[in-house]
């Protein structure tokens, strides 16, 4: 795991709800595309179904995240890009088996037009920091 420090609520800024201001790191940095609702062979998960799509999402970015030699613990940024922002607490629900509340990243949400596909409810990327 990286040297990570959370900042939740730095001087002056209102405090976070659902993730952290400032998060800083120092290792190796992972990248993860924009993860999506797909199984390992390439089927759609849940359609129409926000909990069931952010449940596979959160299964993909974990297995990118292995893949690199990184876990959950080393994330320090996910982006969420969603059609509906009431689709946001089935994604709050399915980072929590992921991620404690106490160890939120910093956070962007997003709402968009649509994605790649109408099927697709949403799509979260993952920025995480590795030590040397």
């Amino acid at each position: 795991m990286s040297d990570l420090t959370r900042i939740p609520a730095p001087e002056g800024v209102a405090p976070a709800a659902q993730y952290t201001h400032v998060v800083s790191a120092t290792g190796r940095l992972v990248a993860v595309s924009g993860q999506l609702a797909l199984d390992a062979e390439g089927r759609i998960v849940g359609e129409g179904d926000a909990a069931a799509q952010a449940r596979q999402v959160f299964e993909n970015l974990r297995r990118c995240l292995a893949a690199a030699g990184a876990g959950f613990d080393d994330v320090v940024k996910l982006t969420y890009f969603v059609t509906d922002m009431a689709h946001m607490p089935a994604i709050r629900a399915a980072r929590a088996g992921h991620i404690p509340d106490d160890r939120l990243p910093a956070a962007s949400a997003v709402r968009v037009a649509g994605l790649v596909r109408p099927e697709f409810l949403m799509e979260i990327e993952a920025l995480a920091v590795v030590a040397p």
